[in-house]
């Protein structure tokens, strides 16, 4: 009996070496977790029968130590949480590794290949879309028309009303200061509409208007207070700018609010349209919140689409498959989905990846431990073979 018994101790500190030499190898592994092999006894009624392991734990709740690589499409989890993917068979996976990028049909993809899952983004909404395979819209975004233009500043109190009238853009002498604004047609071509400022009495400015350098004989009239706050305009107003050739009539509605008249310098603060100019996809970027940003040529960004992170009641229970990710099992009970930072999901740290959360020392140490008790098991075979050879010679 004393051989089965050491022989079973063997067995089971090998399955313990298998598990200490996969931590081992897997030191430097993106997301990976630590697993532990737990002894247990074995009893065949009231006859010790050995050792077995029992079980093996893993350390998925321990975190790895964060390594910034600065790579945009890099991100990290810091608490609970993996990355939720999808691979060709249509299994869902689960990985800490946040590693992605965009194939060639433009899907987010790991570096394993696998599309990654998210809540798409819809266009003028701020509910996401259902869970599902996130993908980078091909091709040029299309140019949208300015509608809007947003001006703030200061139009100083300390002007002196222009002594030569009447307003001529080309006779400086006639205005007190101008501004330069960029809009864009519905084509996407770029246009510019200039204001030219005239105090005409106390407390009160005069706007005039270009567009392109034609004078589009519109103006609009600053009211201020005895406090330099404006008091009309209330809100925007609008301008109507002409037909540009080829486009869609152009009108865009001019908004001052937030325009004073102190004394001192003449100052600009804000001084924007809305609108762009085509473009094509340059980049990607991920968010701390999860979104996928897609970047494009003409300086736009827009978000493609969210990450979910999925979270188990029992996670230490998920199967572990290969490229550094789990499967679910029944233990680990069904998945909960949720951006990041919600719920019970961590939150992402980008340009980041989790490292390996082996504590290599302690793998050392425990490989020691277990080469001794591989050892005394072995002397405990050696130790029987030689009673029984002892006993064969006597008989």
């Amino acid at each position: 009996m004393s051989f089965e018994i050491a022989l079973s101790g063997i067995n089971a500190i090998n399955t313990q070496l298998d598990t200490i030499s996969n931590n081992i190898a897997n030191s430097g592994t993106y997301g990976f977790k630590s697993s532990r092999a737990n002894f247990a006894a074995m009893v065949a009624g009231t006859q010790p029968t050995g050792a077995e392991v029992g079980s093996l734990t893993q350390s998925i709740e321990t975190g790895g130590g964060v390594l910034n690589t600065g790579r945009a499409m890099d991100a990290a989890i810091h608490g609970r949480g993996f990355f939720v993917v999808r691979d060709a068979s249509g299994e869902q996976l689960y990985t800490r590794v946040g590693v992605f990028a965009s194939d060639k049909d433009g899907y987010v993809v790991d570096s394993a290949g696998r599309k990654v899952q998210g809540q798409a983004a819809i266009e003028g909404s701020t509910t996401p879309g259902p869970m599902g395979d996130l993908r980078v819209p091909q091709g040029q975004i299309a140019a949208k028309a300015s509608d809007n233009l947003k001006y703030v500043g200061n139009l100083s109190a300390s002007w002196s009303t222009p002594t030569a009238t009447p307003f001529d853009r080309t006779d400086p002498q006639t205005f007190n200061g101008s501004m330069v604004s960029t809009v864009h047609d519905s084509l996407g071509a770029q246009h510019s509409i200039t204001q030219y400022f005239v105090k005409t009495n106390t407390n009160q400015v005069t706007v005039h208007y270009t567009f392109d350098g034609t004078d589009l004989g519109t103006t609009n009239v600053l009211n201020f207070g005895s406090d330099g706050q404006m008091v009309s305009p209330i809100g925007a107003v609008p301008l109507a700018l002409g037909t540009p050739t080829g486009a869609d009539p152009m009108t865009v509605d001019l908004d001052y609010t937030g325009t004073t008249q102190f004394a001192g310098e003449a100052t600009t603060t804000v001084n924007g349209a809305n609108g762009n100019a085509s473009g094509t996809l340059i980049g990607l970027q991920i968010a701390e919140d999860g979104s996928v940003i897609a970047q494009y040529s003409n300086g736009q960004k827009q978000s493609v689409g969210t990450l979910v992170l999925a979270t188990f009641p029992n996670e230490t229970a998920l199967t572990p498959v290969s490229e550094t990710s789990w499967s679910v099992s029944v233990g680990s009970g069904a998945a909960l989905y949720s951006a990041p930072g919600t719920g019970m999901a961590g939150k992402l740290s980008v340009g980041a990846l989790e490292q390996s959360n082996v504590d290599m020392t302690a793998q050392l140490v425990t490989l020691m431990s277990a080469q001794r008790n591989y050892q005394a098991n072995t002397k405990v075979i050696s130790t029987h073979n030689e009673m029984m050879q002892s006993l064969m010679q006597a008989v």
